[in-house]
């Protein structure tokens, strides 16, 4: 009786440590994933530590929707150079610009300095048919200084509704001569060819 009675407590233990091992098993295939996943969260943890430290502790208030933004961005911009977030406005801005037409003055910009400098009017537009010249720089629109602005802020001011007016401080030359224009917003179309034919 006492050889039958440990033969089967030995095949209990061994039966308990064969559970044991399968257990162990599935633990070591699924680690890597489990790791990862650990990783991930870990990170994501940091980041929300640094978001704190940044909005407790940063010498201005930051704008938390701005910094949100900009890390989204900076992850997407990892991965290569063309994925970018898009807000609602800047969806919206891209739909104006890939739909081909908006209210506006029909200059092409970038900016220079703190100022808005135009890089060419666009033919037939409200810019071009008042004189408005590659190399002049908006110093001021409706009477507000573009100084302060970003660029997309100052493209903003210049768009608007269709046959409303607009008034640009321009400085224009090597002596910086100040111009007063004033313009009528237009439909403006965007032709994404543009040719040109050489004598």
């Amino acid at each position: 009786m006492m050889r039958k009675a440990s033969l089967i407590i030995t095949g209990i233990v061994i039966g308990a440590g064969c559970a044991t091992l399968g257990q162990q098993a599935r633990v070591l295939v699924g680690s890597p994933a489990l790791a990862a996943a650990a990783d991930t969260y870990k990170n994501l943890s940091l980041f929300g530590d640094v978001f704190d430290k940044v909005r407790a502790d940063y010498v201005e208030k930051p704008d938390e929707q701005k910094l949100v933004e900009s890390a989204i961005n900076g992850m997407l911009t990892s991965l290569d150079p063309h994925s970018s977030y898009l807000d609602a406005k800047g969806f919206k801005d891209m739909r104006t610009q890939t739909e081909g037409k908006f209210g506006g003055l029909g200059i092409e910009v970038t900016q220079e300095e703190g100022l808005v400098k135009v890089v060419t009017p666009i033919d037939d537009t409200p810019a071009s048919r008042a004189g408005i010249l590659s190399g002049d720089l908006i110093f001021a629109i409706d009477d507000e200084n573009v100084q302060g602005l970003t660029l997309n802020q100052a493209v903003d001011k210049m768009r608007g509704a269709i046959n409303t007016p607009v008034r640009l401080t321009i400085l224009r030359g090597k002596d910086k001569d100040k111009i007063e224009v004033k313009l009528v917003r237009a439909e403006i179309h965007i032709k994404s060819v543009r040719s040109h034919k050489q004598d």
